[in-house]
């Protein structure tokens, strides 16, 4: 009985490590597909507002400054000191205008005005900015590209360096929607070291990564919050699968304001 014990302890030992090496594989692949899904929604967030700045900017600017001209239109016919104090307040609402560039977003360039520029100087149809949304194939090699490359599949610090500094770049490429590129970063995770291979060895180890993979669920969960909860994401929230639509109609609803305004302002200056 006695020579059999150890025996015994060691078979237990070795299932219970069993059991948290398949529990660690579940909370390692779970927690990469959380992230994936993170990366995708934060890219989404950060393109959609991209566009939303280009597009509708010019026509809150435009409405900030049809509220201060209106203010002070009924500041100077009235001249009353509280209108007078309103139609400050308006003005100081203004956004300054520091930089040419920033005024013109994605409009203006080293040979001038673009012609979306000219457009919207003129009253042309302006053309909308460019979009960038990643095909169906690019969105399935980003992900294989995560799957196989993520940080979190590595043990040693130098893999895990290695494979952020690559994953960083393959996020670089889905957020331009460049397919080429991100062919071109499979091939050269194809052609590169394979992952070490995982060597479990004692409890104390596995428990420790089972507690650093939650510690990072938690983390991306508030990431994932503070996007979904921002004025963007919320926005894609509610037209996932047609934001630019989305963007179509607060444009409406913001051009009507514009004439609803100017026409106020006609009337007052009248």
């Amino acid at each position: 009985m006695d020579a059999a014990d150890p025996v015994d302890a060691a078979t237990r030992e070795a299932r219970a490590a069993e059991r948290l090496e398949r529990a660690v594989l579940a909370a390692e692949q779970a927690l990469i597909e959380f992230e994936i899904a993170v990366d995708t929604f934060r890219i989404e967030v950060e393109n959609f507002s991209r566009l939303h700045h280009q597009r509708l900017g010019p026509m809150y600017s435009r409405l900030d400054e049809l509220d201060a001209l209106i203010a002070e239109a009924v500041a100077a016919r009235t001249g009353d000191p509280e209108d007078i104090r309103r139609a400050r307040e308006a003005r100081g609402l203004v956004l300054p205008m520091p930089k040419v560039e920033e005024l013109f977003h994605g409009w203006l360039d080293s040979d001038g005005l673009s012609p979306e520029g000219v457009a919207m100087l003129t009253e042309q149809p302006v053309q909308p900015p460019p979009r960038v949304r990643a095909s169906e194939e690019a969105r399935r090699i980003y992900r294989e590209l995560a799957r196989k490359a993520h940080p979190d599949l590595a043990e040693e610090e130098a893999e895990r360096e290695r494979r952020g500094e690559f994953i960083v770049r393959v996020n670089a490429a889905y957020a331009a929607g460049d397919e080429e590129r991100l062919r071109a970063l499979a091939e050269e995770w194809a052609a590169g070291p394979p992952p070490p291979e995982r060597r479990w060895s004692r409890s104390e180890e596995l428990y420790a990564r089972l507690e650093w993979l939650a510690a990072r669920k938690e983390m991306l969960a508030e990431a994932a919050a503070e996007l979904e909860s921002s004025a963007i994401g919320a926005m894609i929230k509610m037209a996932p699968e047609d934001p630019d639509g989305l963007l179509d109609e607060i444009a409406e609803q913001l051009l009507a304001k514009v004439a609803e305004k100017e026409n106020e302002l006609a009337e007052l200056v009248r």
